[in-house]
Parts: C-alpha cells; structure tokens; sequence
C-alpha cells in the first residue's frame, strides 16, 4: 500500500471490528457518564478547552454531550431493533474471510464476538477454496492485548519477499495512526525474541534483507524528524544487532515535505528495487533508487505520478497529469506505463490510456501481467495486461466481470499469476473471484444476501450542476417507488482527493434503510476520481466550490424528479464527506432536513495547523496564500454558523483517538451551535481512530443512533 493510500484510508479495515456485545457496550457506556462539572458553552464562553483532546474539561463536555446524545436516541423503541440487526451483521460468522497471498498461503485477518481483537491465520489455497477452510491461527491480538494490557488493534504485516517469513507486525493502540511494530516469524508463528521492534510513531518501513530494514520515523521522540503533518522525513538503516544510536541516515527529506517513505519492490523473477518516497504535498512525489546501500540516483518521471509496483524489472507507473519524455510523443494524464528504472531515456511504454468516461481505480501486479480494474461512467471493469516483445503494445484482455458494480483488487500473487477480485453492487452482497493464469476469473465465494432485494432497483441518474457540467449520481430505491415528494431519501458523497465513490453493499443501508422505504443515493460529484484527474482537479483549491455545486445540483434534481422534498431528504458525509455535509449545511440549511457530519473537518482556516491538517494544503489550500485563504473563509462551517439562521438539526460524530483528522473540528463546530443555542446531537467515540470504532458493538451503537436521527427527520410526522 502506498503512503497516500495509507493516509486516505488507514492500514485496518474500517468498521469491520466485532467483539463481545454486552460486556464490552456496558463498558462504552460507562465511560460517557458525565463527571458532573461539565462545561456549559455560551457565546461568552472561551473554549479553549476543547483543543486539549484527552483535558479533563473537554472529556467532561464530550461525556456531557454523548450522555445527551445517547439518553434522547435511544429512548425511541427502534433502537434496540436498529442496534440487534447491525451488531448481527457484524458478527456474523458466514461473511467472507478476505484473502491475503503470502509466502504460497492464504492469509486472513478475522475477528468475530469471542474474538474481537482478531486472528491473524493462515491456509493452504486449496483449503481456503473449501467452504470451511482448515486454519492455523498464527497471531491471537486478543491473547497479546491481554498479555500487554493493552488495547492492540491489529493493523497488518509488512514481509520479506518471496518467502514472506520475516515481518513487521503493526499494532495500534485504541486504532490511532501511530503503531509499534514488532518482527513475526510467520513459519513458527511467534514473535521473534531479540528481533527488530519500534516503538509508537506515525512510521513505514521496509525489508531489504533477513537483517536489514530501512524505516522512517519520529527519532528523538521530540517531533525533530517529523513534518508539520507529523510524519517522518529521515529515512535511516536499521541493521540487526547494531547498537541504539548507530543507524545511519539513508535519506533526510526537508521539514516543510508532506513525508518521506522507503519502498522495497520486488517482482517474480527475483528484481528487487530500494527505492525513497519523497512527497513534497499530497499530490506531488519525487522518487530515488537506492544503489550499493547509500547512493541515490532520482527517477525523472513527472511529480505527479505514482509506483505502482515492479515487473519483470520495470516499474509500472501511473501518472497524474500531461507527461513529455524526451524524445517521445505526450502522455496524457491518468495513464499507465512500463518504465525502465535506469532511465527514461531507454523507453517508456504505454499498458493503458483511459478514455473521456473512464478512470483507473487500482493496479495489481503478478509474476507476468498487470492488472488493472477501472470506472467506466462509474461502473467497475477489469483488464489484464501481458507485456509483449520489445516497441510492441501490450495485449489488453477484458475480464468478464457483472456489470453495475464495483471491482476491485483484493491481493495478488508476486510469485505466479494468481490474483483475488472482489464483486459488489449496492444490492450484491460482496463476491470473491479467482483469477489464475491466462484464464478468465471465476467466482469462488459470496457472501450471504443480509436484506431483501427483490423490490429494488440500482438507477443511474444525472443532474446538471451551476455550471452546466453534468453529473451522475446512482440511486437505490423500491421499484414501486412513488413520485409524490415524500419518500424519505439520503444522499452521501465525497468529492475529494480523487477517491471515487462506488457501489458498495451495504447490510445496515439495506436493513435500517431501505427495508423500511428510504431512498440512498450516491453522488459522483468533482473532487473525486470517478472520470480521472481532469475530474479532481476541478474541484482542488479554490475550484472547490464546484464540488458543494454538485452535491446541492444532486439534491435539486431529485427533488424536481419529485422524488424526495426538501423535507424528506438527508445527506451524510465522513472525514472530507464530513466536510461536504458541514459546508452543505451552512450554504444550504433550507435543502436539507437531517446532516450527518462524521469525523469531519469543519474548521478550514485553521486546518493547517490541527492533526495532520498540514499534509492537506495541496487540496484545499493554504491559509498563507491570499486567494487560497480568502476561499477556505468563504466556506469553512465553523465559521459560518449564524444566530439568525435556521438549521437542521445535525448529528455530529467523531472519535478522540482520531490523530489524522482529529476530534477538535467536531468539538469546535457543536461548540458554535452550543453557543448560539442551536439543537444538535454530539457523538465522541472514546475510542477508535479515523478509520472507524474498534470493536462491533460501538459500531452497533453508533449505526442504531443514526439510524434513530434519520427516521425521526425524515421519516416521522411533525
């Protein structure tokens, strides 16, 4: 996983934890009892208060709010209901154990009600193929959290190609960015005594050989190495056996970079490529090829554009805008390319230049070919490219894969040309495809419908935004449905970072949702990389306006198609989702009648300086840049929220181990409405970082609650 990624997305899987419901809930509860000195905000209150995330006067407020928040919802009789069927879900022990190709196995990471730190354990590919596979537990993260007294959560390995037996095992306290990392020997399934371990930091590192790692990392424990984003910019050798203090310094970036990263590649054919990760902002990478240990030698490819692996010695590269070679025709930007990492100079070939409606979404790559699954009008596709004889292109064959959904990589195998596809669809449950060889894939596992479906429908629409631009957005809905204006509807989107927004399954959508009549809709507004980076950069910096256009273009359209009414419609937006609701909900408080706003980013002529808001300026721009900052006041929320506006009253949610975005945009956006004596609901996840809460029942809770705030705004009478 490449850094950008790891930011975007957290190296856990999301909102998959499950743990044992009633002990573990009962506990949760108990910590949101106010203390009883609760600060009460009015508008001559300082709430200075609220930026000391763990202060003792903030945790007091935040208990006081979830108190308020938990004690209202949970009174209605659909909660228990609401809570039974998501935590169900959850738990349940028929969903799929998605797959992992290390070292000739099959590897998984599981975590169910009598285990809800999780299992790291392994198989033969045959037996994972079984309907119930044969697995060796290797790592119990329960065991080890209760061994350590502390509350590990499990955020993957980083192995030693091909054999994949020395690791660097990341755990994360309470799900916060920052890990420790720890040497796993996978063949004897323990820790290895006396091996490499680092200590929490925001850090990467990676396998050179048996005895050597090269790591990037808070060094001094005093933030000296670290950026203004608060990730590492020295890169240093770590060698077994060396003395503390003894490393030597590989690469040392410059403080105002977004990060520094090492990278080892490795292809099938033994290649292995040491390379250095020099982000300069989100979007703009320089790379260097480590040679003889210490020698840098940087790669010309252009700045933005992205490793996406090795092949047969060249590495495969995407690029993010217009690209010249010497000597060569243009590139144009969103394709993909072979280069040989030598130097340009000896060729660059071209696997795939997307056209107008299309986009690529990830890249796969095994022994001999290249994958690669796309949006074509935002609906998923897959190729599989073969490398051919020298200056000749390379053989494209299309993957028969269902339409109408989404596709995307779930691992592959360096060591041969088996690959993982996963299968989705708003109303298809998840499905697991093999792909082996030259052979078309085929569909191996699936996971359990968890609501009904026969009377639903997936629809493409498109509204026309301010500027005439058109834009899709999908829509889920009863086939019976009922043009009157008043079906109950809830429109979710992202518009940033170019992260495209596509058909997922949903249980909780599905059961809380639309089982009983709503309407869900997805907008694929700009900012986002549905149609490449043409589609992104539109909505970058000050452009931005262009994506909160959208979105409201979106809720205009399906209120002309009569649909929905401004009465009945909701929206729901997290990290810069959350973002997009706080913005939607002070530009447009009459559209909507119920905004959802999770673990949000609301102050935006502050962002810069709060979590790891420095690494975003690429995108929404810098404070210290007149223009930009005249924009990020023109629509930061927190800002904005006056006396004698009427808003819906929103839900607001967030978690205090969150070190990315972090809880103080939320604190400081209820804190407003507290002042002005606005009605919302506050919610603080005690636990749990950006990506989601740690354990199942949280997230149980958390869903129950909102699915509670949308009935009650858009559902019931008033």
């Amino acid at each position: 996983m490449r850094f950008k990624q790891w930011i975007l997305t957290g190296a856990a899987s999301a909102l998959v934890m499950v743990g044992a419901a009633h002990s573990m809930f009962a506990q949760a509860q108990a910590a949101e009892t106010p203390s009883g000195n609760a600060p009460v905000i009015t508008a001559q209150t300082n709430t200075a208060f609220l930026d000391e995330i763990h202060g003792p006067q903030a945790m007091a407020w935040v208990r006081a709010q979830n108190q308020h928040t938990t004690s209202t919802l949970e009174k209605d009789p659909r909660y228990a209901g609401f809570y039974k069927k998501v935590l169900s879900g959850l738990q349940a022990p028929d969903r799929l154990a998605m797959p992992s190709l290390m070292g000739g196995k099959v590897w998984n990471f599981w975590q169910d009600a009598a285990h809800p730190h999780g299992l790291w354990r392994a198989t033969s590919q045959a037996s994972y193929l079984k309907k119930t596979p044969d697995w060796t537990v290797r790592l119990d993260v329960d065991a080890l959290a209760k061994q350590d007294g502390v509350n590990w959560v499990f955020k993957g390995p980083n192995c030693l190609a091909p054999a994949d037996e020395h690791c660097l095992v990341a755990l994360s306290n309470g799900g916060e960015d920052a890990e420790t990392l720890r040497e796993f020997n996978t063949r004897t399934g323990q820790f290895v005594p006396g091996g490499f371990v680092f200590s929490r930091s925001k850090q990467t590192a990676a396998w050179v050989d048996d005895n050597t790692i090269v790591l990037a990392r808070d060094w001094d424990g005093k933030g000296t190495t670290l950026t203004p984003s608060g990730y590492p910019f020295v890169v240093k050798t770590m060698v077994r056996g060396q003395p503390a203090g003894q490393e030597k310094d590989l690469f040392r970036g410059e403080p105002s970079d977004m990060a520094v990263t090492p990278i080892v590649l490795t292809d099938g054919d033994g290649h292995q490529l040491v390379l250095i990760q020099r982000s300069l902002n989100f979007f703009e990478t320089r790379y260097a090829v480590v040679e003889a240990g210490h020698t840098l030698r940087w790669l010309a490819l252009p700045a933005k554009s992205e490793i996406q692996g090795l092949l047969k010695g060249r590495l495969i590269v995407s690029i993010e805008e217009d690209w010249h070679p010497d000597g060569q025709p243009v590139i144009p930007a969103g394709s993909l390319l072979s280069v040989d990492p030598t130097g340009v100079e000896h060729g660059v070939q071209a696997l795939f230049t997307p056209g107008p409606s299309q986009s690529i979404d990830q890249v796969g790559v095994t022994k001999n070919t290249v994958l690669v699954t796309l949006f074509d009008n935002v609906r998923g596709r897959a190729i599989r490219f073969t490398p051919a004889q020298a200056g000749q292109p390379w053989k494209a064959t299309p993957l028969a894969l269902p339409d109408m959904t989404s596709i995307h990589i779930v691992d592959t195998d360096h060591a041969s040309d088996t690959a993982f596809l996963s299968v989705e669809g708003y109303l298809e449950p998840s499905q697991l495809w093999l792909l082996e060889g030259a052979a078309q894939p085929r569909k191996v596992k699936s996971a359990p419908a968890r609501f009904k479906t026969d009377n639903l429908v997936t629809e493409q629409f498109w509204a026309t935004s301010t500027d005439g631009t058109r834009i899709p957005y999908f829509i889920v809905h009863r086939r019976d449905m009922a043009l009157n204006g008043a079906n109950p509807t809830l429109l979710t989107g992202y518009g940033g970072f170019q992260v495209s927004y596509t058909p997922l399954y949903t249980p909780e959508m599905g059961q809380l949702w639309l089982d009983r009549g709503g309407v869900y809709v997805v907008a694929n507004i700009r900012g986002g990389g549905e149609f490449g980076p043409a589609w992104h950069e539109a909505g970058r910096k000050s452009g931005r306006q262009k994506v909160y256009d959208d979105f409201a273009s979106v809720g205009r359209d399906l209120i002309s198609r009569k649909i929905t009414s401004s009465r009945h419609l909701g929206i729901r937006g997290r990290s810069n989702g959350g973002l997009l609701s706080g913005v939607e909900m002070t530009q447009h408080p009459d559209l909507w009648n119920a905004v959802i706003i999770g673990v949000p980013l609301l102050d935006m002529e502050h962002f810069e300086t709060m979590s790891a808001g420095a690494s975003w300026a690429a995108e929404y721009g810098s404070m210290s840049v007149p223009a930009e900052a005249e924009f990020l006041r023109s629509i930061s929320p927190v800002q904005h929220l006056k006396a004698d506006v009427s808003y819906p009253e929103p839900f607001i949610f967030t978690a205090t181990s969150d070190d990315r975005v972090g809880p103080v945009h939320a604190r400081r956006f209820a804190a407003r409405l507290e002042a002005l004596g606005k009605p919302f609901f506050y919610y603080e996840d005690i636990e749990g970082g950006h990506s989601g809460t740690v354990n199942a029942p949280e997230v149980a809770h958390e869903r129950a609650l909102e699915a509670v705030y949308l009935s009650h705004r858009l559902m019931d009478a008033h």
